[in-house]
């Protein structure tokens, strides 16, 4: 191979290399800016479920029957302790959980162990599929959200239907999306994204 070639191809690698050392260094900075407002009074966290194998939920299902549901695995129940895991090392004070009225919104919330008792809250629960009311929804949810003044955080966990309905963002399983409510009707702003635990 002739010797400018060789050269080349060893540029282009190093290319390669440097673009995406530089993404992870922007994914890294995106967090640590979601994390850095989290830490702020008066905070806000919607998550997305942890991980619930499949999509939607049974035929038949009833909220009052988790066996009808599509609930979380092993995995799911290690990633939402993960999480909490990471709330606590990162010293976040949490003075308030929500969540949706389904098994695997509640099991999340319960195992983030964040000292705060969570509470079941109807105007989080999904519309997806044809369920629920997605414009009351989303109103009386925003509602909630407006009113939080802290002074810790306040973490909803809810589904990706609702996240996107507040915030206009698809949500991974089990990532937090912290937010602000500006005055007005639009889409939440979302100050951070906060990646799934591994």
């Amino acid at each position: 191979m002739p010797a400018p070639f060789r050269r080349w191809r060893q540029m282009a690698r190093l290319a390669g290399v440097l673009a995406l050392s530089a993404l992870g260094a922007t994914d890294l900075r995106a967090d640590e800016a979601a994390w850095t407002a989290l830490a702020r009074p008066g905070a806000i966290a919607l998550i997305r479920h942890a991980y619930a194998p499949g999509v939607g939920d049974p035929p038949g299902m009833r909220l009052d029957d988790c066996a009808t549901q599509r609930n979380l695995n092993d995995q799911g129940r290690a990633q939402a302790r993960r999480l909490g895991e990471r709330l606590r090392q990162r010293g976040i004070r949490v003075d308030a959980v929500l969540y949706s009225p389904w098994c695997r919104t509640r099991d999340t919330a319960q195992l983030l162990l964040t000292g705060a008792t969570p509470l079941a809250e109807p105007a989080f629960g999904s519309f997806f599929a044809g369920q629920g009311d997605p414009v009351r929804q989303t109103a009386a949810a925003r509602e909630i959200l407006r009113q939080w003044r802290g002074p810790g955080a306040l973490v909803v966990v809810t589904h990706q239907v609702n996240v996107q309905g507040l915030t206009g963002v698809s949500p991974s399983t089990a990532e937090s999306l912290v937010v602000s409510v500006p005055t007005g009707n639009g889409p939440l702003q979302v100050l951070g994204r906060i990646d799934p635990p591994d």
